[in-house]
């Protein structure tokens, strides 16, 4: 249904004289709903990895059986990451997550009904296909409800939703698992996206229909000089080297995520004796940890922006932060005390977060957002790519040598090797100029 809520027209004039609760908040409650559909969106993700040491044990699968299964996901992902920005330019925010969201979810009710490996893998593909459209679908409405010098705290409040997932999860699954079996831990969670899809579809629309956006806000939202409305090949974005710098960002960093989504719970099992019923305080310590980063990485930028750095001098200097604090992971695998290793793992894992953030928000400072969808499509299909080769590697790894001490050197170092590369392709952030067609 269309809505025919009369546009209103922006109050520039008294923009700037307003303060913060005159000019209006909804866009913040729009960034709730963002928070809230990532949270799900890690919650159905992660159950697997909790579960990894019961269902390896009942299902008698190898570290080869597993990474296969993690194959599947990140396989469907990178496809799913390659078409959904466009399917989220066309359909829109609302449609485009809605559709997003109940695929997503349906894949994960359906865990609950397969046991071999070649099940698992089909029913993660279906997850990580549905999973894709989040993150496109968040960086848009970010770009189209917040003026750019919100536009990383924004995301990094929304993006801070994985880090709660990652908390829920490690204190329901076990409990519901022991009580009631492995097939409702994804039945129960799998049921989520419903209840998010009703909050989302009565409470969104564009910030331009919004009856509870005022004239105040909008002209706040609009701030920014205006950009046209359009379509864009990706051929054409393939052409420029923003497209690649945040391709390669994502790339070399977006595994290091999978690995502590799909790999931390194993890791604390085998080298540190925890099990489903001790697992919960550990993951939970570990990312209330990364929910700060993913604050702080934000508002670090924003705050430098505000002082008068340029976009260029904040979003680096903030992303340099974060590559430092992740290199003592590498100690991780080495420590025999179980706090040390979780102290360890959660700042990076907050620095990770942080990074992030600030990647993601490279987008919308470098690109017009008609192209926002499609390049967070195209760059995050490239993490996606680089997270299928880090699940076979780490597979590989532990199969062979039993050892995390060469996953934690690949993740400590990847993200300073990945800020160099960023730098060299792009040592200002220049806008891009595109060969486009306006709508």
């Amino acid at each position: 249904m269309h809505d025919r809520t009369e546009l209103k027209q922006p109050d520039t004039t008294s923009t700037k004289q307003s303060s913060g609760f005159l000019r209006g908040r909804y866009r913040w409650t729009v960034c709730a709903l963002l928070f809230f559909a990532t949270t799900i969106n890690y919650i159905d993700r992660q159950v697997i990895g909790i579960l990894k040491p019961t269902l390896a044990a009942e299902l008698h699968w190898s570290e080869i059986d597993y990474s296969n299964i993690v194959f599947a996901f990140t396989a469907a992902y990178a496809i799913g990451l390659l078409l959904v920005g466009r399917l989220m330019d066309w359909l829109g925010t609302k449609k485009g997550l809605s559709l997003a969201v109940f695929v997503w979810s349906i894949a994960a009710m359906a865990h609950a009904f397969v046991r071999s490996v070649m099940g698992f893998s089909v029913v993660r593909f279906a997850l990580g296909i549905g999973e894709a459209g989040n993150f496109p679908a968040a960086i848009k409405t970010v770009a189209e409800w917040f003026p750019k010098n919100e536009r990383a705290l924004a995301t990094g409040i929304f993006n801070a939703g994985s880090n709660v997932g990652a908390v829920i999860t490690p204190l329901i699954v076990p409990w519901i698992t022991v009580h009631f079996g492995w097939p409702w831990a994804f039945l129960v969670t799998g049921s989520l996206g419903f209840v998010w899809l009703a909050f989302w579809w009565r409470l969104y629309r564009r910030p331009e229909q919004h009856p509870k956006v005022t004239s105040q806000e909008l002209a706040h939202i609009t701030s920014d000089p205006p950009e046209p409305t359009v379509r864009v090949r990706w051929r054409e974005l393939l052409r420029h080297r923003q497209m690649w710098a945040f391709a390669l960002g994502k790339c070399m960093t977006d595994p290091v995520w999978w690995i502590y989504l799909f790999w931390v719970p194993d890791f604390l099992h085998k080298n540190h004796g925890i099990t489903l019923l001790t697992i919960g305080l550990p993951l939970v310590t570990i990312y209330l940890i990364a929910d700060v980063g993913s604050i702080a990485g934000g508002w670090i930028s924003s705050a430098l922006i505000k002082r008068g750095w340029s976009l260029n001098a904040g979003r680096k200097t903030a992303m340099l932060i974060c590559a430092v604090c992740v290199v003592p992971i590498v100690f991780a695998s080495e420590t025999k005390e179980l706090w040390v290793a979780v102290g360890l793992v959660g700042l990076a894992a907050s620095a990770h977060q942080g990074w992030s953030a600030n990647l993601f928000t490279l987008v919308s400072d470098m690109f017009p957002r008609g192209a926002v969808g499609s390049v967070v499509g195209l760059g995050g299909m490239a993490g996606m790519i680089g997270g299928m080769l880090i699940a076979k590697i780490v597979g590989y790894i532990l199969e062979w040598t039993s050892s995390y001490v060469p996953v934690f050197i690949i993740a400590g170092f990847a993200y300073l090797i990945a800020l160099a590369a960023i730098h060299l392709l792009v040592p200002k952030l220049e806008p891009v100029t595109l060969d486009q067609q306006t709508k």
